[in-house]
């Protein structure tokens, strides 16, 4: 029991950095600086830090959620 608790939490930490490093990947492409006011340099860094982090995150809970369910629906045919 406890190793598949472990392979699970390893699984989610990985799955949870691959999609904030993809999220911060992609929000390089948006020009986040025009929305801010001048010399605000530091909460635009934080801003675009947390925007990934929240992205991110709602991401991978998706996938690992979806994966979830996908692994328990063989159940639903079973006697």
């Amino acid at each position: 029991m406890m190793p598949i608790v472990g392979q699970q939490a390893l699984i989610s930490i990985i799955v949870h950095l691959a999609f904030i490093a993809v999220t911060w990947w992609t929000l390089q492409a948006v020009r986040i600086d025009v929305l801010l006011k001048p010399n605000r340099v530091v909460q635009g860094r934080l801003l675009y830090i947390l925007l990934t982090i929240a992205i991110g995150s709602t991401v991978a809970n998706f996938f690992l959620d979806y994966w979830a369910w996908s692994t328990d629906l063989p159940y639903l045919f079973r006697e």
